[in-house]
This record gives C-alpha cells, structure tokens and sequence, in this order.
C-alpha cells in the first residue's frame, strides 16, 4: 500500500481510525453532516508517523521498557515516558513529510492561522474517550511552526496521563499510532462544551451547554467557570451565569494569551437563550448521526455560525436498557441486592436471566428489573417502596425522588403480575410470620427437595454433550425456577425477615432498643454461610500445629498460585496428607462458591483453590483451635440470654404476658427461619457449578474443533448465541474426519473462515465492551431517560464528618481500617475492621478474623448483613464511597447500632 502522509479533511469518514486516529476519522464524518460547520483542514496520518519514528532505533527498546513497568510505578512511568518524548521530538523529519505538509498549508492559505491536534488511534473511541490525554495547539502560522507542533503532537502520545489512561483501558502502547489534524483557526466570540447528555445525572433528554468568551482553552484548562444551560426539548431549564474575569485570545505572530475582560463584560452571558437552544439543536443532529450522546466541542465564529472542532462519545454515561416501545421505566439494580455490583460477561448475565423468577434486563453489563408497573398501582407501590426500603433506604429514596415528579411514572388503577422486589431470586413479601409453621422440620425438607434436586441434576447432565446438552439445561433452568419459587421455599425465607422486622419494630417501640434482633439472631442454626466461614477455622486448626505445612502454604500465597497444583505438594509434608484432604472436603462442599458467585464466569474455589489459602494463614496466625466450637456456642448462649432478658423486660410492662408471647413466638420463628435464608443462594451455586462444568466440556470441544481459539472465549457470547454455535459448529471428531479423508471443498473452507472471522470479531468487540463496562459504576436506580439516582438517607442523627450508612449489625467498634478490593489481598490482624466495596456469601471466611465491617453495597437482609450478625461483628453498609473516604490503616469506629462510622485523627 502507497504511504499517504497528508489527507484532506473532505476525503476522510468514521472508517479510516486506523490512519488518521479517532479525532481525525470523527471531523471527518462531521463534515459530512448537513448542516454542520466545521473549519476546513487536513490530517497528517499515521503513515508520517510510523515513517518518522522508524528514524529513531532506541524507541523499540524503551517501548518494550515501558511496557514491563508496573503500571503502579508512577516515577518509572514518569522517567520512561520522558525519555520516549525526547527521542520523538529529537528524530528528524522526513522531507517529502515536510513538502506533503507545506502543499496542504498552501492549500489553506498563505501563513494561515492553524490548529494543531493530536489524534491517536486510541482516541475518541465509544469505549474511551482519551478527552484531554493529547495535546493541541492552537495558532500556529507557518509551515516550520506547524512541523514542529507535528512533532510535539506525537511526542504527546506519551505523555504520564496518556500512558496511565491507556493501562487502565487495557490498550498496549506500542499498538496505538498518532496522526495530527491541522485546521484553519477560527478566532470566536465565545466557544465551550456540549454535552448532548447531562454528565451529571446521566439524562438523555437534557442537554447541557458550557460557554466562555474567547477560545475554548480558557474553559479546559479551568481558568475561568463557565455559564452553564441546561436544555430538554427546545427549552433552556436553567441557566447559571458565571464571572467571566479572563478569557483566552490569539497573538498576532502566533500562540494565545490571557486577556482580562473588562467589568461590564463579565456578567454577560456567553450565549444568548435563543443561541443555546441553537447549539442543542445542532448537537442533537450529531448525536443522531453517530448514534450516542456526544461531547462535543464549539466555537461561536465572528459570523454569527457555530463550528463544531471536535465531537467525541461520553463514555461515562451508564447505559439503558433496551425497551420495545418509548413509554417511561424504572428500573432497580439487581446487584446491589445480590451484593455483586461488578459488570458481568454476556454468559453470566444472560444465565441469570434465564433461571431468575423475574424478567431482567441488561445494561453495562448489569441487571435490572423494571418495577415501572409495581410503582405506577397504588395497590402495590407501598408494599414495593417497603420491603426495598427495609433493605435498602437509598434504593426507596431514589424510587421516592422520582414518584415525587409526579409525572414520570403515571398512576394506574392496578399493576401487573410481575415486577416483583428485585432482590435476583425473585423473593416478594408474599409469606407473612405466620404464614409457615414455626417448626424445624420444614426447614429440613426444604434442604432436602433442593440436595435432591442437585444430586439429579449432577447425575443427568454428565450424559449430555452438544445440541443435547442446551435442550437438557432449557429443562434444568425450568426446575432450577421452580425449586426456587416453590412456595414453601419462600416462605421459609419470609418468615425469618419478617420476624427479624417485627422484633427490631417492636422491641424498639416496647423497650426503646435499637435493632436488638442482631444479638437474637447470633448463632442461628442452619446457616449454611456462616458454617462455611466457620469451617475454615477447623482446616486452620489442622495446620497450624505444623511448621512445614504453614511454610509451605505461605510459599504458595507469595507466589500467587491459584489453581490446585499446589495441593500435590502437601503429600510429603509432616501432617501434608491430613491437611490435604481437609481442604478436598472443604471444596466437595463450598467449592462452588467464589467472589462474584451469581456470575458463571468467575473462577470457582473448586477451580483455583489457591484463593482460600491467604485466609487459612490468618486463621493460622490469629486464632487458637478449637475457634469455630467455641465462637458458634458463644453466640448461641448470647442469643439465649438475649431473649431471656427481653421477654422478662416484656412482661414487666402493661399488658406485658400478651406482649412476651408475641414477643417468644417472633424469636422462635427467627431462630427458626433465619439460618434457611443463606440456603437457597447456596442451592443456586451449587447448580451454577454444574451448568459451568457442562458448558466448559463444550467450550473445549469448540477448542479442539478448531472453531475458537480458547474455551474462555464462549464467556463473551450469550447462553442463545453459546447454544445456537454448538448447533452450527461441526464436532471435533468431524473435523478430525474430514482432515482425515482430505481437504474441505473451497466453499465449506471459505463458509468456515467466515464464520470463524464474524465470530471473533464479536468475541473482540464484547471483551472491548466488558472492559467499559468494568469502569462503570452501576446506579441503584436508573430511569429509560438514563437518569443514574442513587438515593440519600436524609438523617439529621449522624455526627459532623461522620460517614452514613445503614445499620445492619449492632454494636460499637474502634480499630485500624483494612480497605480490601480483593479477597486474595486480605492481611487481617485481630482488632482490624473490613472496609470494601460489597461482600457475598464467599467473603464469609473472612468476617471470621474481622472485628467490624463497613461496605459501599448492601441492605438489612443481605448476605454480608445476615452473616455479621451471625458472628457479631458491627456493621455498617451502603456507605457511599467507603473505601476512597476510609483511608487503608486509619483507625475508624463503627457504630453498628446507630448507622455511621467515624475516620479518627
């Protein structure tokens, strides 16, 4: 292919990223659109660039430097990153370069004014933005001065921020390339931002306009605050009028300066009304054409028309579900209820879907249940705001925020039959105490029905294998629906939170004390979770007593393996053998179970059992055996005494016998119920290992076929499209047949490679899209006009710099913050508080060695709750931002009963 170093804006679309980089390809398809100004120029392209670093021999090496570099090392990246702009801006241009050009100045006109932009191939992407990781000048004259800027253009492609930016997008920097965009300069009246969606909120509908006199970088470089619009529908909602003290005007030779603005001028808007709506209008039609809200960039020229110099895709906006038709929805999270706000690949989300009980939708990776129905009926718009408010207040809070509008969500004689509370099995409050008998033994059948669902479940689908396999899991996900929506089931888990409510509204209304079901739950029996944690302290017991063993298990840890090798290592150890078959039987039956756990995709203990042996070591170190006997009868006898004390408090009032009766039966039933609901999360796991087992078995035939490259990959396609690849793939052994009777014909040959090639383009588009979807944080509640509202606690009981959240376990503690992102780092020392970002039930363990625990996500009644209860620990969640807030090592108090927690100096 011919090198081509200079192209002219007009020969340029969205489809040449790789040759004149995202800025370049994005003005070039905006001036395409009728209607649309956009300042004549050219591109030099990455063919100059690539042509002219090939110049400097050293950059290979500094590249490969670059790349090794923790990523963490900031000084390194600094270092490195500085020598790499100084060898690029040092290499000498090539000639024709600078002849290709000089041509297209000319074409420009003679020592006509320029721009001068960076635009790398990374760059302006849907998933990453790189807004402001490159450099621009602006009013550069002359062809010697606009080669030299070229060169500060490529050299920018390094800088520290850029550098970073591209880590955290997984983007490796030796394949991104820079072309430079060279633009005739227009000197504005006024110019800013448009953002064609509200940054803020999220909303689609409202677009929001910033505006400063002079040019733009005044506003980017935050020298002045800009005025700022808010527009929906051809209508400016409010409009905020800032001092304009400076502004940023062009030198005649050449660069820019600060000028002040005289007095008069400062409180003058920027834009007129009439002006803004202008703007909005135009916005719109770009954002029409590129399909997304934009950010885009404007100028208000000396004739009265806008220019657009740039326009790129917001990519911090949370994206909507899709709806078949255009009428207004809420939607709730569902991972803020499952305690698992992480994005999810397409085989994980699309699984829940099809074995939850309520429809979902996906969004950002995310699920959500649209409630749209259930708020618009009075008859069950108070029923819903209550059970999500008990276990969730920012969730009500939010729903409450948009009721109060009044005309979102249109109120409707009756809701629908679904919608139900989205807490991802699909409970509802449909099960009051009293609904189930207050009797063990139907706990124990409920236990039983779901074992002996499994144990079918385990047995059958080790006899199916391609298009079988996916009708048998049709079936199983059926069964899977009905075990968990059996009435029985639901009612069990009812019965247990409804008596947990009743106790903590009642005994505080009877007797003035704050959630004092917290120490009458302690040591429930049954909870399957809390056995879970407990158990690790018994594997810890058998290894402590042996040096090498402990050694051993450190070397492990130090190394980071993960996967089970390592267990072949503890045979020829002194007591090896024993501890070995500890953690089996630990695995045969929590190894199910890992972080993230609704997700199919995440690794399994089972599969990496490396992961449970950071937390055998501090058990090791900060515990005696015989831990879990002793720490399990301690709750149970403080739950004893608990209720012991309240029905004698109960009955020393009026009417007190009636009040303790009630009282007794409430705590009978707690006692009874409270335990079974960890169980059928724990039921959905275990069938969730099995499905993956079989789809794995799959994955690896697809692998030997030839069809994918790695089994990993099947995580980016949905169940269907999983299902639907196996129906139209060809076996292994029928590849291994054709291979051995000869070639394929050249059209099954040339069907395959398509097919192989539509494939692992969607495969690369979906790993892409996961990794944006990682950098989203997900809403509580997220509206079809892609408003994000996450709800207030509206207290006026929380101290001054005190952080707020909801109270979930009583008591107070004081100890040193350990802020845990990831389960595998936890180095918990006795006294430390666990501070992190959300806890399912595979974080059980861990509470064990915490004294306290503060998270970002969670309710009254989810797991992370029901365990720190279990075990007594103060807990405080859905504290926002928690772990930037709390500082790693710092010493905090939690006040578990009254709902915040305190940074100390």
């Amino acid at each position: 292919m011919i090198e081509q170093y200079v192209v002219d804006l007009k020969e340029i679309d969205g489809t040449h990223v790789a040759r004149v980089g995202g800025k370049g390809a994005h003005l070039g398809a905006l001036a395409r659109i009728e209607g649309v100004g956009v300042p004549e120029g050219f591109c030099v392209t990455t063919d100059a660039f690539r042509r002219t670093v090939a110049g400097a021999p050293s950059l290979a090496g500094l590249l490969d430097r670059l790349a090794g570099l923790d990523p963490d090392d900031r000084d390194e990246v600094r270092s490195l990153s500085a020598q790499i702009r100084g060898v690029i801006e040092d290499v000498e241009l090539p000639e024709d370069l600078g002849a290709a050009v000089a041509d297209g100045l000319a074409r420009l006109g003679a020592d006509v004014p320029c721009a001068v932009r960076s635009s790398a191939t990374a760059e302006d992407l849907p998933t990453a933005s790189f807004a402001g990781q490159q450099d621009t000048y602006l009013n550069v004259v002359g062809p010697a001065e606009v080669l030299r800027h070229v060169s500060r253009c490529w050299a920018s492609l390094f800088t520290e921020r850029a550098v970073t930016y591209r880590r955290r997008n997984g983007i490796d920097d030796r394949a991104v390339h820079m072309a430079v965009v060279v633009q005739r300069m227009v000197f504005p009246q006024a110019s800013g931002i448009l953002f064609t969606a509200d940054p803020v909120s999220g909303n689609r509908k409202v677009a929001t306009v910033d505006a400063g006199f002079g040019l733009g970088e005044a506003l980017v470089s935050g020298l002045v605050d800009p005025d700022v619009f808010r527009v929906r529908d051809g209508e400016v909602l409010s409009r905020t009028v800032a001092a304009k003290q400076r502004a940023v005007q062009p030198l005649p030779g050449g660069g820019t300066h600060v000028v002040a603005v005289a007095g008069q001028q400062q409180r003058r808007p920027a834009l007129t009304d009439a002006q803004v709506v202008e703007l909005v209008r135009l916005g719109r039609r770009i954002e029409a054409h590129f399909g997304r809200p934009q950010d885009i960039e404007w100028c208000l020229a000396a004739d009265g028309g806008f220019r657009i110099v740039q326009s790129r895709p917001i990519t911090t906006l949370f994206p909507v579900p899709a709806a078949d038709d255009r009428d207004n929805h809420v939607y709730v999270s569902v991972g803020h209820g499952q305690m698992m706000t992480d994005a999810m690949k397409p085989l994980g989300y699309s699984m829940w879907q099809l074995t939850a009980l309520v429809p979902m939708q996906e969004a950002g990776g995310r699920l959500f249940v649209d409630v749209t129905a259930r708020l618009a009926a009075p008859a069950t718009r108070a029923g819903l705001l209550d059970v999500i408010g008990k276990g969730d207040p920012l969730v009500r809070d939010a729903l409450e925020t948009v009721l109060d509008r009044g005309d979102f969500v249109p109120s409707l004689p009756e809701a629908g039959a679904d919608g139900a509370p989205p807490a991802g099995a699909g409970a509802g409050r449909s099960g009051a105490p009293g609904a189930v008998e207050t009797d063990p033994a139907v706990v124990g059948e409920l236990i039983e029905r779901s074992r002996t669902s499994v144990a079918a479940l385990e047995r059958d689908i080790r006899t199916k294998s391609g298009p079988e396999l996916f009708d048998y899991l049709e079936g199983a996900f059926e069964e899977h629906k009905r075990v968990v929506g059996d009435p029985l089931n639901m009612q069990a888990v009812m019965a247990g939170m409804e008596a947990t409510w009743w106790l903590n509204d009642r005994l505080q209304e009877w007797l003035g004390e704050k959630n004092a079901a917290d120490t009458l739950t302690l040591s429930a029996p049954g909870n399957i979770t809390s056995e879970m944690g407990l158990a690790l302290l018994d594997v810890a017991d058998l290894v402590r007593p042996h040096r090498d063993v402990v050694a051993f298990l450190q070397d492990v840890h130090d190394r980071g393996v993960e996967d089970g090798g390592f267990l072949d290592g503890l045979a020829g150890l002194p007591g090896g053998p024993g501890v070995r078959k500890a953690i089996e039987d630990y695995l045969a039956r929590y190894g199910m179970r890992c972080v993230g756990e609704i997700d199919i995709t995440r690794p399994r203990w089972h599969e990496r059992p490396g992961a449970l042996v950071p937390v055998i070591l501090d058990h090791v170190r900060n515990f005696e055996a015989g831990a879990a006997a002793r720490r399990f009868e301690d709750g149970r006898r403080k739950a004893h005494d608990k209720a012991q004390e309240v029905l004698a408090r109960l009955r020393a009032l009026p009417d007190g016998d009636r009040k303790a009766e009630e009282a007794k039966r409430m705590i009978d039933t707690v006692r009874a119920f409270i335990g079974y609901r960890e169980y059928p999360k724990y039921g959905i796991v275990s069938r969730y290992s099995l499905y993956k087992q079989a789809l794995l078995r799959e994955a690896d035939g697809l692998v030997r076929a030839g069809v994918l490259p790695e089994r990993d990959d099947v995580f980016y396609l949905t169940f269907q499209e999983f299902r639907d690849l196996v129906r139209s793939a060809p076996s292994a052994s029928a590849c291994a047949s054709a291979s051995a009777s000869g070639s394929p014909s050249p059209s099954d040959a040339g069907d395959r490679s398509g097919r192989a090639g539509r494939l692992g383009e969607l495969i690369r588009r979906r790993k892409e899209e996961f990794r944006s979807h990682q950098a989203l944080t997900p809403p509580r509640v997220l509206t079809s006009e892609g408003e994000a509202l996450t709800g207030a606690y509206r207290r006026d009981d929380v101290p001054p710099g005190a952080l707020t959240g909801l109270p979930v376990s009583a008591g107070t503690v004081e100890g040193r913050a350990r802020v845990v992102l990831d389960i595998a780092d936890a180095d918990l020392e006795p006294g430390d508080i666990l501070v992190t970002t959300f806890t399912d039930p595979s974080w059980s363990p861990l509470f064990v060695g915490a004294a306290g625990l503060v998270t970002e996500v969670g309710g009254l009644m989810t797991h992370g709750a029901v365990i720190a209860r279990e075990y007594g620990l103060p807990a405080v969640v859905g504290v926002d931002r928690a772990t930037t807030l709390i500082q790693d090592g710092r010493r905090i108090r939690v006040h578990g009963t009254s709902g915040y927690v305190e940074i100390l100096s």
